[in-house]
């Protein structure tokens, strides 16, 4: 841990929670000087073992190093925790979880104060951080002069994608995938109730599952071909009026298996609506355009 620690970026870190203390041991290990604050002093003093330097305030860890990473549990929590403290010339990269409004008013509120503002979105749990293969990286948006100057260190924990100047995009790109991902969840979540009450094991199920959602993932790239031309009849394999005439066999088999269709019932709803206008020969990507207020 100690070689090369001239060489490497200082940083401070605002927050010890599972995922800081998982970015902590990665620099820590990658040879990165480290001071570390957290409210609860256990979990930093844990780190000072490791050979963290522990700051007694959130202040003092703020002006122990430029680049000062913040963990926390919320955007209210960044206002707490650095409230008093002195961001002036500091490099504030901001990885709490947060709503792209939120991360551009935090981007202001940063200027103001003298500091150079970067948002992050971590798409990874805690123990994805420090291993490679696992797949984890990291939203970034605001500063790309912020960005390329210290990527190489915000690179250590897990992978960096800069996704725009705009300071709320990084917050954005999160959230729209994690809502994916909450979709395919509540997918699964009603294919496991259709045989929960039959004699079927759910582990013979899961790799079908499994191989299926895989099979269907690569139709986000039509869908995105579809709304950037405009044309929602490009490639149509399965047509939305079709679709929306097999609809009443799901809502029916959920009613016969004693399931509530209250996961697919709104989905199906857009479609109906969407067939309403005059738009059977599409693909489902209409749908898009009704959610838009």
């Amino acid at each position: 841990m100690a070689q090369n620690t001239a060489e490497k970026t200082s940083v401070t870190l605002l927050g010890l929670g599972a995922m800081g203390t998982a970015l902590a041991r990665t620099w820590l290990a990658a040879g990165h000087p480290l001071t570390v604050w957290n409210r609860t002093p256990a979990r930093a003093a844990a780190l000072g073992a490791e050979g963290a330097r522990v700051a007694d305030s959130a202040a003092a860890a703020v002006a122990a190093n430029t680049l000062v990473v913040v963990c926390l549990l919320d955007d209210a929590s960044v206002d707490e925790v650095l409230a008093g403290t002195d961001l002036a010339d500091r490099d504030l990269v901001n990885l709490t979880t947060s709503t792209p409004a939120q991360a551009r008013a935090r981007a202001e509120w940063a200027r103001e104060r003298g500091a150079r503002y970067l948002d992050g979105g971590i798409m990874a749990v805690p123990p994805m951080i420090g291993i490679p293969e696992a797949g984890g990286y990291v939203f970034y948006s605001g500063s790309q002069e912020l960005f390329e100057r210290h990527q190489e260190t915000l690179g250590v924990p897990a992978g960096t994608t800069y996704v725009g100047k705009d300071p709320g995009f990084a917050a954005l790109h999160d959230v729209a995938l994690l809502s994916a991902m909450y979709g395919m969840f509540a997918g699964v979540a009603h294919a496991f109730a259709l045989i929960r009450k039959e004699d079927i094991d759910p582990a013979s199920l899961a790799p079908l599952l499994a191989d299926w959602l895989i099979a269907m993932a690569p139709a986000v790239h039509q869908t995105a071909e579809q709304l950037r031309s405009g044309d929602y009849t490009k490639g149509v394999v399965s047509n939305l009026a079709m679709q929306v005439a097999g609809t009443p066999t799901f809502l029916s088999t959920a009613e016969q298996q004693g399931v509530s269709p209250e996961l697919l019932s709104p989905y199906f709803e857009l479609m109906r609506r969407r067939l309403a206008e005059g738009s059977g020969e599409e693909d489902l990507t209409g749908v898009i355009d009704l959610l838009l207020h």
